[in-house]
């Protein structure tokens, strides 16, 4: 396991903001006032710095969604045109110290050699502090944009590690020391340090090295939904964290352990565990209005058919509910309802109540997505390949 893997009891673990636009309810454009500035880089700029002021440890984004009316009729009409996911990730590497920045990427309908090299660039932006949160689209209209039949079931889960396996083969094409910049030769690289993966599976077949030198966690950290990947591709290592949902708040801690045991009696029982990330959508008492009210007016326009539990109370109720919580999970991952004025109340009562209680890791500057996550940095698998293949000298022989 991680070394950040929880034990019941425990209880240090990180948390995780969800900036998707105006919020993650489907109506929060219609009561955010940042909603029309959508595109402005100002926007996103002050919402990551407000997430890592507030001591939140990462920050995913999510991709653009359809929105619930004709652009004409929305007052964040620029919210259908925003930047996708990577970009934004992109955009705040340079400005944030501590954050971990994770994009939603989808891995049906985007080849993974741009997914490995782009992520890879991204991990280079935010010196180290890059992730990949793992998307499998099910919407006959991204299928049809790429004139694919819709993938479901099975055949998703397998798209799905296939493209997590070539991903993760492309980053170690390249050995950590393969830039060699050598000006008297005119090398930039040594070419022997340069593998070609050549994988064939049932849906991919990707031969060469990346056009991207390998990243500097070595390996991405990758977040994936409990359930999307098959029980033998999660035993394998396709991913470092799920993300784990339950029917409503109070079912999360016990979805939370039975996961957990399901992971330790599973095809690789004992093996290197995942680590569980509980996910939570969050309704706030705010600016005088109660959360059931608030709740109440977004759902007047577009009801929040979310998979995720819902939580709508007070701040000190979300506290002693993420206190339960994070005894069983090495994280939760946080979806305000509107990103304004949801942040606003997490930073000003319940991050501080967390870490006073001392619930939360530690935030560290300049640290890695995979330092926060207590993961080692792996060598490249070609390297290790390499080294064990190369001959070795008769004992006692000086060189």
């Amino acid at each position: 396991m991680s070394t950040l893997d929880t034990l019941p009891g425990s209880g240090c673990g990180l948390l995780i903001i969800d900036l998707d636009g105006a919020g993650s309810h489907p109506a929060a454009g219609r009561l955010s006032p940042t909603a029309a500035a959508a595109l402005d880089p100002d926007q996103v700029r002050g919402a990551v710095l407000a997430a890592e002021s507030a001591g939140f440890h990462a920050a995913t984004f999510s991709d653009p969604e359809l929105p619930d009316t004709a652009p004409a009729e929305r007052p964040d009409a620029a919210a259908a045109a925003r930047l996708d996911a990577v970009q934004r990730a992109a955009f705040a590497g340079p400005v944030t110290r501590s954050l971990a920045l994770i994009p939603e990427v989808d891995t049906v309908y985007t080849e993974p050699f741009h997914i490995s090299t782009q992520l890879a660039s991204l991990d280079y932006v935010s010196n180290g502090r890059a992730g990949w949160l793992v998307a499998a689209s099910t919407s006959a209209a991204d299928a049809a944009a790429v004139g694919r039949e819709t993938v479901r079931g099975a055949l998703l889960a397998g798209e799905a590690a296939d493209s997590i396996e070539v991903g993760r083969r492309l980053w170690d094409s390249w050995e950590d020391d393969a830039v060699i910049r050598d000006v008297s030769t005119g090398r930039y690289f040594d070419v022997d340090k340069l593998h070609y993966i050549d994988v064939e599976t049932d849906n991919y077949s990707v031969k060469g090295p990346s056009i991207i030198p390998r990243p500097l966690q070595g390996q991405l950290p990758v977040l994936a939904p409990a359930g999307l990947l098959a029980p033998e591709a999660v035993a394998a290592g396709a991913a470092d964290a799920l993300l784990v949902s339950a029917p409503a708040s109070g079912l999360l801690a016990a979805e939370l352990t039975e996961t957990r045991v399901g992971l330790l009696s599973g095809p690789a029982p004992g093996g290197n565990a995942p680590a569980l990330i509980a996910e939570l959508d969050v309704v706030l008492d705010a600016r005088g209005e109660a959360a059931a009210e608030r709740l109440a007016v977004l759902d007047g326009h577009t009801p929040w058919q979310s998979p995720r539990a819902l939580f709508a109370g007070t701040a000190a109720e979300l506290t002693e509910l993420l206190t339960e919580v994070l005894a069983v999970a090495d994280g939760v991952r946080l979806h305000p309802a509107v990103l304004d004025t949801d942040l606003e109340e997490l930073s000003r009562l319940v991050l501080p109540e967390l870490r006073r209680r001392g619930l939360l890791a530690p935030n560290t500057p300049d640290a890695t997505f995979r330092d926060q996550l207590g993961l080692a940095r792996p060598a490249s698998r070609y390297a290790a390949a390499t080294a064990a293949a190369a001959p070795t000298t008769a004992a006692g022989t000086e060189h």
